[in-house]
């Protein structure tokens, strides 16, 4: 994916003098003493990052590490003290009043915390209140406003006032509102932090359905890592106004680049976060439709394994066969399909561990990965799932297990 944002060393710094500060920063000079010393209050220094275009890009840290404040810089809602932002390859630092006006209608739109929502209006008029400023003609907007309503699962509430609603309802209104205009880029700055836990984890699951139909480029904002994690295709860690690591969730779990990030993530619940793409391990064995009961018989003895998958010529999946069954159809001069057991337990590369687990603990055979076409991409057994949870080097754990259905691990779970 093409880059859509870049940040191009970005310090902002709160005071009558700000640019005075840089200095004492490259000196070493910490937050504190410098609050101390000049009162001026140092929230971003020297951010550089890139996001691309479609991708949840997460800025994640604790209160005080800047992440607010940075945000804010991509609208210019805070105009950096230093350095650049391009989107689309234009500097919007450099904008006059005029471009960026029309920059915030037309291609960023902000999510708040707190809502933001106008009490005084329904849920129809917050979400037609941008395109009015934008004097879009009253029946388009209304069309819009209606259409973005029924994205965000709000169909039936349109004459709804906030205080009528619950606070997940009340903040999927300002994501509809966000939407209408039909913004590149959308900002969330901790937008469920204020639900309940069960509305806030809903409201994640439909952030992620919109965003798969969408595509926007989100920046969103918050402290918790399990939501960082959840919800980001890559993440930012800041700590003290400062930029710590950038990576795919897997990439800061299995390199964290210093103490503090060993330490923030150190009760990450790795079930919500690994997938099964993770864990999965490439079958070593398969048979195809068109062999017989001695070449699946084969097969498992050579490596060493219990079952194997069957699948067709194009592998798509048609079932499972054990070892015990091939040997008693040939007693019985039985086929390939006569013996083929179809109850296999499917799932795709991107279910979470936390929802394989139940499912591995229920079927007798492992898990077959497979693709939107039914075709057979890897296999889960038991075993990976709970090794995925504990191992610090997943690859490492694929490797341990790699004789993924011998007879006797399947008798040991």
């Amino acid at each position: 994916m093409a880059n859509k944002i870049k940040i191009d060393h970005v310090s902002k710094i709160f005071g009558s003098k700000p640019k005075s500060i840089i200095p004492m920063i490259q000196d070493g000079m910490s937050k504190e003493d410098i609050l101390a010393e000049t009162g001026h209050t140092v929230g971003v220094y020297n951010a550089s990052m890139e996001i691309k275009e479609g991708e949840i890009f997460v800025i994640m840290g604790l209160s005080g590490s800047g992440k607010s404040t940075l945000i804010r810089c991509f609208n210019l809602l805070n105009k950096p003290t230093g350095g650049a932002i391009y989107v689309d390859d234009e500097n919007i630092v450099e904008y006059n009043s005029s471009q960026l006006k029309k920059f915030r209608q037309d291609k960023i739109a902000m999510v708040f915390q707190h809502f933001g929502l106008f009490n005084h209006r329904t849920v129809l008029e917050n979400v037609v209140y941008g395109l009015e400023i934008k004097n879009v003609p009253t029946e388009e907007r209304q069309k819009i406003a209606q259409n973005n309503i029924e994205i965000v699962g709000l169909k039936g509430y349109e004459d709804k006032y906030p205080e009528e609603l619950s606070g997940g309802m009340q903040q999927r209104v300002g994501l509809a509102r966000a939407l209408a205009n039909d913004p590149d880029i959308l900002l969330m700055d901790e937008p469920f932090s204020a639900l309940d836990p069960l509305i806030r984890r809903d409201m994640q699951l439909e952030l992620l359905d919109i965003q798969e139909r969408l595509k926007k480029t989100i920046i969103f904002i918050t402290h918790d890592v399990n939501e960082a994690f959840k919800l980001g295709d890559r993440v930012a860690v800041m700590k003290d106004g400062k930029v710590v690591q950038v990576g795919t969730p897997e990439e800061i779990i299995d390199a964290p680049a210093n103490d503090y990030i060993s330490e923030f993530i150190k009760d990450i619940d790795r079930s919500k976060i690994l997938q099964a793409d993770h864990v999965m391990i490439k079958p070593n064995a398969l048979v195809s439709m068109k062999d017989g009961l001695n070449v699946a018989i084969k097969e498992m003895q050579e490596n060493g394994v219990s079952s194997v998958f069957v699948v067709d010529r194009s592998r798509h999946l048609k079932g499972i066969v054990t070892i015990d069954a091939a040997i008693d159809g040939l007693k019985q001069k039985k086929s390939l399909e006569d013996v083929l057991d179809t109850q296999v337990t499917t799932v795709n590369k991107e279910e979470y561990v936390s929802d394989l687990i139940p499912k591995a603990l229920e079927s007798k055979f492992p898990l077959a990965v497979i693709s939107a076409e039914n075709k057979l991409e890897g296999l889960i057994l038991r075993v990976h799932v709970l090794a995925g949870l504990a191992a610090d080097d997943i690859e490492g754990s694929k490797e341990y297990h790699g004789f993924y259905q011998a007879k006797e691990t399947e008798d040991t779970l």
